[in-house]
């Protein structure tokens, strides 16, 4: 079987040995119980990791944005070094019966059982498996709408809890605009605020060169803190080029030379097209920044 899965044993409680809340299990047979919450209501929290010869792509900025997210959803706090444990043992299992083929691994926490409530505590697993095949869209580019979000870009101030910039488990929503997409004859989707910002893609982070400068929203624009994002803008800044943070006005879409959206599996994508209007992009220089994206390790 292409993947593999392990289970964690009470994921938020601190052991002196990670070893022993890990459970592998075969991914085929039943695990999750079917009152849990992250199956019920998608309340819970999840990060993916991508992974090349054992080398796992920025497992720490993933862990620290695991708990973030789990602050944002009021959940107890997943215990690091267990996922980190968990992580590496199902990507060294898979990766040893498919050595040099991209991998990635997806770790999860939920709220746990439904009823009674809070009997267990959270439920946690990782599971390792094969990576989709991304080469074809960081080679060719992607076709790119821009779809509005419906809220503003000052939602996790004024509203927090709806959980803008929480990875969370309920993804309805993010399937939902990439199905729009395609039925628009495009790729992929950017959303937008509805006050007139650029935001994030379903699943990833938006990069656009703008005035000589690559430039990326703000997590406080209740977008997701990228973590593939900000390997690139380190990389970007090797070359001499500069990166800044900051919001995006829909109106500036109009001037962007060059764009990408970046991802832990998919990398960084090119986009060639952007709501019909072709954009620039160099081959080269994206295929050099995914060949740094590829050989991370942390």
């Amino acid at each position: 079987m292409d993947s593999v899965l392990v289970m964690i044993d009470h994921p938020d409680r601190p052991r002196q040995d990670p070893a022993e809340a890990l459970r592998p299990e075969d991914a085929a047979d039943p695990q999750v119980l079917v009152n849990d919450l992250g199956i019920t209501r998608g309340d819970g929290i999840f990060e993916v990791a991508g992974s090349v010869d054992g080398r796992v792509h920025a497992l720490q900025a993933h862990l620290d944005r695991f708990a973030r997210s789990a602050r944002l959803m009021d959940l107890p706090a997943p215990d690091q070094p267990v996922y980190r444990a968990a992580v590496h043992t199902a990507l060294g299992r898979l990766a040893a019966r498919l050595p040099g083929r991209e991998l990635s691994c997806k770790f999860i926490m939920t709220r746990g059982l439904e009823y009674p409530p809070g009997a267990h505590g959270p439920t946690g697993w990782a599971v390792a498996m094969i990576a989709p095949d991304y080469r074809p869209q960081r080679r060719a580019g992607i076709v790119v709408v821009t779809l509005d979000r419906g809220v503003r870009r000052d939602v996790m101030q004024t509203s927090p809890w709806l959980l803008a910039g929480a990875k969370s488990l309920s993804y309805a929503v993010n399937r939902s605009v990439v199905r729009e997409a395609v039925r628009r004859g495009a790729d992929d989707t950017l959303l937008v605020s509805s006050d007139g910002y650029v935001l994030e893609g379903p699943s990833a982070s938006f990069l656009a060169l703008i005035d000589g400068e690559v430039v990326t929203p703000p997590a406080s624009d209740g977008v997701l803190p990228g973590t593939t994002q900000a390997d690139a803008f380190a990389w970007f800044a090797q070359q001499g080029i500069p990166t800044r943070v900051r919001s995006i006005d829909c109106e500036e879409l109009a001037g962007v030379r060059s764009a990408w959206l970046t991802s832990s599996t998919r990398l960084a994508a090119p986009i060639r097209e952007l709501d019909g209007r072709p954009l620039d992009f160099d081959p080269d220089l994206t295929a050099r920044l995914n060949e740094h994206l590829l050989g991370r390790d942390g």
